[in-house]
């Protein structure tokens, strides 16, 4: 399952891999039950069992385990056990030769300001050498018709920034989850706060449904300026990734024959060589 919810095809062509040596990190994948399905670490197996040769992952957080009894602010840390303990049953399992989880992204509330602190310290201890980071979704859009998962504004809020600000004290990183028309607004955070590390998710999200339906060459545009805005900030890399969603207007899961790897590089194209001409190949993920 992609993020948010997306399913994956039932069924898709099989293709060889074209590089089956070249060792790969996947950079963001979830651990989780969301209805009707669910994505796990013997899931996880099957995919990994594709012929490429992924020497580790990064799991991600998507508010699955948390705990059931303790303090609002620190139920997410039962997210983080979770995957720890994920990532220590592989590391004790040599039939399994992939790190899965060998880094975690967890979640933590900033706008708790300073008091968001011993969260982060709570999500270190869960996890002192796979943690390195949170994510706090702020995806926010006005028409309504995209689940918007922050308020508008977020993060400029002085709050949410007194808890950002722990983050570069912990030596933590940020992965910013927001929508293409936000993207100017992770660059001015990138730039008040040069020392963490911002990891854009998803490429920004250019978004095809709701009021941007049928307007792709508009959402290009606006889209492309936000990108090479943030390429401009040296603490910011990208995720080369989760763009085949329902949010992005595809029809792929509709279709009877799914498409090619081919096909899908066509249309993500123009995408990523955007991205990795503004970024660099050392800052794509």
């Amino acid at each position: 399952m992609d993020d948010r919810g997306s399913q994956k095809p039932d069924s898709a062509p099989l293709e060889a891999p074209l590089e089956p040596d070249l060792p790969i990190c996947d950079a963001h994948h979830h651990l989780w039950e969301r209805p009707p399905q669910g994505y796990f670490l013997d899931d996880l197996l099957v995919d990994l069992r594709s012929g490429h040769n992924a020497i580790s992952t990064v799991a991600v957080e998507c508010h699955y385990g948390y705990r059931k009894s303790s303090a609002d602010e620190l139920k997410p840390v039962g997210e983080v056990e979770f995957l720890e303990a994920i990532a220590s049953q592989v590391a004790a399992t040599p039939a399994i030769a992939t790190r899965i989880a060998a880094a975690i992204v967890g979640h933590a509330n900033l706008t708790l300001g300073d008091a968001v602190a011993p969260v982060l310290e709570a999500h270190l201890a869960a996890s002192p050498g796979r943690f390195r980071g949170i994510r706090h979704s702020t995806t926010w859009d006005a028409s309504g018709a995209l689940r918007s998962e922050a308020a508008q504004g977020l993060l400029a809020d002085d709050s949410f920034c007194r808890g950002f600000a722990w983050l570069e004290k912990l030596g933590l990183s940020f992965d910013a989850w927001v929508y293409h028309q936000q993207l100017a607004e992770v660059a001015q955070l990138a730039r008040r706060f040069p020392g963490v590390t911002i990891i854009l998710n998803h490429i920004g999200a250019p978004l095809g449904v709701g009021p941007y339906a049928g307007k792709r060459d508009d959402v290009f545009q606006v889209w492309s300026r936000g990108i090479t805005a943030i390429a401009g900030c040296p603490n910011v890399a990208v995720k080369l990734g989760g763009v085949g969603s329902l949010r992005s207007g595809s029809d792929w899961h509709e279709r009877a024959v799914k498409p090619s790897s081919a096909e899908l590089a066509q249309v993500l194209l123009p995408y990523f060589e955007h991205c990795i001409e503004k970024f660099g190949v050392e800052r794509c993920m």
